[in-house]
């Protein structure tokens, strides 16, 4: 066999993809990027009804080899499949250390109306949360924890920045996502889905344990996040029921905002899981 063809630097293909690491580029084209096996995999088994969300996919020949699976998926799909060198992969690729895999995604977020009509029992919401990583791994914890939605305010992260969608390890394809929403209309609407909201702040009235020992937690239930340096305003704790602190009983200073966020979304998931008392959420 021959040395297979691969696509110039300079293609208009690359060029556009390469466009998508900037956040104007992806917000006029509606697609972002998706690096490396794993979230590349989720892509490709990923539709918004009979549409593939996988558009085009980048690999380097060894690792069209190495992952034949899901090259064969995306063509099938309909997804274009271009062979890259690495150096041409480098130059897409947000990452130090490519993994010879980048695909081209449509974006996955639905309207905020769609969340509520689906009555969630469970919902993270990030309020001003600025760090793609955090937010990407939020939304790892939400979907580990059997969360129904996961909801970005305005004042938030862009969810398809790279470091988010790396973050997120394929969780970004497992359960709805809404962009943009006003936090007021966040709560005004969860609430009168019959939602309790909880905002988590490190200087809460309650704690996890008070909230549990109540029996408050079984519920339909919405975790608000706050930003990772100053945590959440005044203003955005009051629109809650409740503000809820994870309590410290050893001598660290505090948990971070992911630690955080997987901490109450499992006492929750736990909660709501519970027969006769409480039990594992792993438990069938």
């Amino acid at each position: 066999m021959g040395t297979p063809e691969l696509i110039s630097p300079r293609s208009a293909r690359v060029g556009a993809a390469r466009r998508l690491v900037r956040r104007n580029f992806r917000g006029k084209e509606r697609r972002f990027l998706a690096e490396g096996p794993q979230a590349v995999r989720e892509a490709v088994a990923h539709s918004d009804g009979d549409v593939p969300t996988l558009v085009e996919l980048f690999a380097t020949p060894e690792a069209a080899a190495r992952h034949e699976e899901i090259v064969s998926r995306a063509r099938e799909t309909g997804a274009l499949v271009h062979l890259a060198s690495e150096a041409t992969m480098g130059d897409i690729s947000q990452t130090v250390s490519p993994q010879g895999l980048i695909g081209v995604c449509r974006f996955l977020d639905r309207p905020f109306e769609e969340i509520v009509r689906a009555r969630p029992r469970l919902v993270a919401v990030l309020a001003h949360v600025r760090d793609p990583g955090n937010a990407g791994t939020v939304l790892r914890c939400a979907d580990a924890a059997g969360a129904e939605a996961v909801v970005l305010t305005d004042a938030s992260v862009d969810l398809y920045n790279p470091k988010a969608v790396r973050a997120s390890v394929g969780s970004l394809f497992h359960l709805p996502v809404a962009v943009g929403v006003p936090v007021e209309q966040v709560v005004r609407e969860l609430g009168g889905a019959g939602v309790r909201l909880l905002a988590a702040d490190g200087a809460g009235e309650s704690d996890l344990d008070e909230e549990l020992d109540a029996g408050g937690m079984a519920g339909p239930t919405a975790w608000v996040f706050g930003n990772e340096a100053w945590g959440l305003p005044e203003e955005t704790r009051a629109l809650a029921d409740a503000a809820v602190r994870v309590p410290v009983y050893g001598k660290a200073e505090s948990l971070n905002l992911a630690t955080a966020a997987a901490v109450c979304l499992y006492a929750s998931a736990r909660a709501q899981r519970a027969a006769g008392g409480c039990r594992s959420v792993t438990s069938a």
